[in-house]
């Protein structure tokens, strides 16, 4: 996208009418699984290092779709950041130092979910900086990334939006689920009303850090299965990853028994309710 050519955000919530169908989904959600499992192979026999930004709206499906993302790969490569609050001794601290420590090794798959881009989100929308706080932020966030690629990581930034319908339909769904009530924080709930700060918010973000090096790439999340799937393909075509040849696997013979008998003593079963 290139500084100053920031991406239009607000069209990525048109989303298609076509319907996709649950088959068609696990299809080629199957087909993705199995490139990513190529991709891991060749991150670790290259040591490459690899680093993707998740952010967008609440309720935009950022979990869902990482969850996708990582299902099928081992957590040892793939690894997800979700850091909690700030403590107070965190709080000062010079702001992306507790980042840093998370940033990818070589053979590492890094995947943010939230980054340092709540200053420019979160933080500022709901009053826990200063907007020079914010104006120093987005001033240096680009020569950050800056030295992180250069350093050798590949950097991939992820913005999610949704509808203000879509994201209502979501949030509501999750007061009346007890599988997602846990997902309703009281930040969640005082961040809602405050659509078109966090939109003033993301497209400050956008011109200030989607740069040649390190550019947003906007998803439509209005379809989560079309979303992951999209998000999914973009995500390895990012990477010049191939094959990594592999032996032919083989299951060794097991160790006969040897005078082994199984002993027999009481211990206590899982009852057997299903």
């Amino acid at each position: 996208m290139g500084r100053g050519k920031q991406p239009k955000a607000e069209s990525a919530t048109e989303a298609t009418s076509e319907k996709l169908s649950g088959k068609h989904y696990e299809k080629e959600l199957t087909r993705l699984h199995g490139e990513l499992v190529k991709l891991q192979e060749w991150v670790v026999a290259t040591g490459a290092k690899v680093c993707v930004v998740f952010e967008g709206r609440d309720g935009a499906g950022k979990g869902g779709t990482i969850k996708a993302l990582t299902e099928r790969v081992s957590p040892r490569v793939f690894r997800v950041i979700a850091l909690p609050a700030p403590t107070e001794r965190e709080k000062s601290q010079m702001y992306l130092q507790r980042y840093i420590p998370h940033m990818p090794a070589a053979g590492e798959i890094v995947i943010f979910d939230r980054s340092w881009y709540n200053r420019a989100g979160v933080e500022r929308v709901m009053g826990f900086c200063t907007e020079e706080e914010v104006k120093h932020f987005l001033a240096g966030v680009p020569l950050v990334e800056k030295a992180i690629v250069d350093s050798g990581v590949i950097l991939i930034k992820y913005w999610l939006e949704v509808s203000e319908e879509e994201q209502t339909r979501r949030l509501k769904a999750r007061i009346s689920d007890p599988r997602k009530v846990w997902k309703l924080s009281p930040m969640d709930l005082r961040s809602y009303s405050r659509w078109y700060d966090y939109s003033r918010a993301r497209d400050d973000m956008f011109a200030a850090s989607d740069t040649s090096w390190a550019p947003w790439h906007v998803a439509n999340s209005n379809d989560k299965k079309r979303a992951r799937l999209n998000i999914i393909t973009h995500f390895l075509d990012q990477i010049p990853y191939s094959a990594v040849e592999r032996k032919k696997i083989v299951l060794p013979k097991r160790q006969k028994p040897a005078g082994y008998v199984e002993v027999r003593q009481e211990v206590r079963h899982v009852p057997a309710k299903f």
